[in-house]
């Protein structure tokens, strides 16, 4: 719901941070492996009960998301670069749930398959959305610079990290935090499969 405002805003910075990584001599593709390594990071950190030491390499690992675009853009972009970033993406966002279910299973294993349930909604939605608009040559003007048609919804990345964040600063919530996010995730599901029923119902010749 606020990824293309948080993108706007933070587009100038972005891309001037991306020309320094590009005179670095970095390419994209390091940068989406460096930002999917931090999630890990992240991960294991929580996984041994260390939530708010496990938000540095969080944040540090989306600000890395952020960026590997804008380095593509001002470099080359393939079609490789774009499977790595979204599908690295989904695994990141499975990977944090997972981490507060082993950390605590008794109280945090169910709320977290709920969760990861949900993901599971948006994720298939999302992309077979994307797969169809690609199919039938439509554009997103919400996000023209993605390299797939991008279908927003109410929960979208910022959303997502503004969650994950919650859950590591007040990790004893994480149940009750999963359970909200995951009902907001299923409208999310709700609304991608109302708008693929309606668009798709003629096939483009």
């Amino acid at each position: 719901m606020f990824d293309r405002i948080a993108l706007k805003i933070t587009k100038p910075a972005v891309d001037g941070a991306a020309r320094q990584i590009v005179k670095f001599g970095f390419n994209a593709d390091q940068v989406t492996l460096t930002c999917f390594v931090l999630g890990m990071i992240s991960a294991v950190l929580i996984i041994v009960g260390q939530f708010q030491i496990a938000l540095v390499p969080l944040l540090l690992g989306r600000i890395c998301d952020g960026l590997d675009g804008a380095v593509a853009r001002q470099t080359v972009q393939t079609d490789r670069g774009a499977f790595m970033d979204i599908a690295l993406d989904f695994l990141f966002y499975a990977s944090i749930p997972l981490a507060f279910a082993i950390a605590d299973p008794p109280l945090n294993a169910l709320p977290a398959a709920i969760l990861l349930a949900a993901f599971v909604g948006t994720g298939t939605s999302f992309l077979a959305y994307a797969t169809l608009a690609e199919k039938r040559g439509e554009k997103s003007t919400a996000y023209p610079s993605k390299s797939f048609y991008y279908l927003g919804g109410l929960t979208e990345g910022t959303e997502t990290i503004a969650t994950f964040t919650l859950m590591c600063l007040f990790p004893q919530h994480f149940a009750l935090l999963a359970c909200i996010y995951a009902t907001l995730c299923t409208l999310t599901t709700a609304t991608r499969i109302i708008a693929g029923w309606q668009n798709f119902a003629v096939t483009k010749k």
